[in-house]
């Protein structure tokens, strides 16, 4: 990919236009090279107010625009993201390390969440409620919130913002951006020039790269009416007590170590399939990534046999100069830590199988047996392509063992007895349970969300928008006004 010599956003910050910006320098580095590939303008926290209250004023005009002509602009928005593939994945895969398929993947259904939004205006409204006063009308509808903060990750971060950013703005939001410095030209600077392009009115959308003093600012900023955040557990904490004293509303999808459950009667071709997939896409830098693999005792040593041949099958390298099943990791800080959680796992006596070893950003598909329940790479997220395989002996078993995590996302269940993994999933304590598939799924229809240590359950997707992205209001009437006793 042929970087812009003078792109529009060098330099500059997008404040519902383009503006100059005071912040610090941010070096976009190419995790696979550990090259400077481009530069950006940070955000400060003064610029969070120069947006807020920018939003507050465009609000008034944006939530007045009529429904068609808000769907008109989102359908635009759709268009230019294909139009732009080139260039959007370009960036993807430069600036945070994506393989070809996943760009290609994380384009589509960003492209489908704004198709999605883009139905959203016109959708009913609001109700209509009896009254026992002669006369009286109750209307009950949805109004927009006014400004919605929207802090966004950088493993999907083109999907991971924009999920949020279209349907607040088909609900007649102003939406302010925080994408994370990783990858605030794909996530961020990207997508402010899209929907400029599209024509979205001035001052609806600002974009605003930066660190935790910028999140803190928008989180904090009382004309920002709600967060959608995206992120780790952690801070999503933290935001959630903020939002709590300032009674804001919050969105969070946060962090997860979820569980395939393998019963002795499933195909363990598909479910070894469905394991590598995810444990391995994205370098398993995903919140779904199946982070522990919980197999029937009588079928495990086949089960990791077979995940252990995919899983060696699998080569690292540049995406952008090579083709690659997993690219690097997004920087030595995670990719230490993906290598100290195995192998302080290891010294606790777990059996590295297949991989297993870093190469500076790079760490290989690696599949581990003899895991045990207190060991970090079974309790912790390890964010990192690590499959660590524990067995059980009974279905209340592996209930358990699923429902000891704090976080509850997304869980599997492979068997061939639907009812019998239905009846599994009734015990399972997460937002998400895929039955003989995998458990990164996401479809734009669908809301989407977890559960416990994993966010505030299922936020995003399909009607959930509608309701996540506004607020209730009601309004009664009275044709002639009536005379009460005082």
């Amino acid at each position: 990919m042929d970087m812009p010599a003078n792109p529009v956003w060098q330099q500059r910050l997008f404040l519902g236009s383009w503006k100059s910006g005071n912040g610090e320098q941010i070096n976009v580095t190419e995790p696979a090279t550990g090259e400077v590939i481009s530069q950006l303008k940070a955000a400060t926290p003064s610029d969070v107010d120069r947006a807020a209250t920018t939003a507050r004023d465009a609000q008034t005009q944006w939530v007045a625009v009529p429904f068609d002509q808000k769907a008109e602009i989102l359908r635009k928005a759709a268009t230019l993201l294909k139009e732009r593939a080139d260039e959007i994945n370009g960036w993807n895969t430069r600036e945070c390390g994506s393989i070809g398929p996943k760009a290609d993947w994380e384009l589509q259904a960003t492209y489908e969440q704004a198709q999605m939004a883009a139905a959203l205006p016109m959708q009913p409204s609001g109700e209509i409620f009896p009254s026992n006063m002669p006369g009286k009308r109750n209307y009950w509808k949805r109004v927009p919130i006014g400004t919605v903060g929207v802090i966004a990750p950088w493993n999907f971060p083109i999907l991971l913002a924009m999920r949020s950013v279209f349907p607040a703005l088909a609900m007649g939001n102003c939406v302010i951006l925080k994408p994370d410095p990783k990858s605030s030209i794909c996530g961020g600077v990207l997508m402010a020039k899209i929907l400029e392009d599209a024509g979205l009115p001035e001052g609806v959308f600002h974009v605003l790269p930066g660190g935790p003093d910028v999140g803190q600012a928008l989180v904090e900023h009382p004309l920002v009416k709600m967060i959608s955040f995206t992120g780790s557990t952690a801070v999503g904490k933290k935001i959630g007590e903020t939002c709590g004293r300032m009674l804001k509303k919050a969105a969070l999808e946060l962090g997860g170590n979820n569980a395939q459950v393998v019963l002795e009667d499933a195909d363990l071709d598909i479910a070894s399939s469905c394991g590598a997939w995810g444990s391995f896409l994205h370098q398993g830098q995903i919140c779904m990534q199946t982070g522990r693999h919980l197999v029937h005792r009588s079928v495990a040593d086949e089960y990791i046999e077979r995940l252990a041949a995919r899983a060696g099958n699998l080569a690292c390298g540049n995406p952008a100069q090579e083709q690659a099943h997993l690219g690097p990791l997004i920087n030595e800080a995670q990719a230490k830590r993906v290598e100290d959680i195995v192998n302080r796992s290891v010294e606790m006596g777990a059996r590295i199988v297949v991989g297993g070893k870093r190469n500076g950003n790079y760490y290989e598909a690696t599949v581990m047996s003899d895991v045990t329940p207190d060991m970090p790479v079974f309790s912790e997220e390890v964010f990192g392509p690590v499959a660590p395989v524990m067995t059980f002996d009974s279905d209340d078993n592996a209930c358990s063992l699923v429902n000891e995590s704090l976080y509850g996302l997304a869980a599997a269940i492979h068997s061939r007895s639907t009812e019998r993994a239905l009846q599994i999933a009734n015990q399972i304590q997460v937002g998400m349970i895929h039955i003989n598939d995998q458990t990164v799924n996401n479809e734009f229809q669908v809301p989407f969300g977890g559960l416990g240590s994993s966010g505030n359950s299922g936020r995003f997707g399909g009607p959930a928008n509608i309701e996540e992205f506004t607020t209730s209001q009601w309004v009664s009437v009275m044709e002639e006004g009536i005379q009460y006793p005082f």
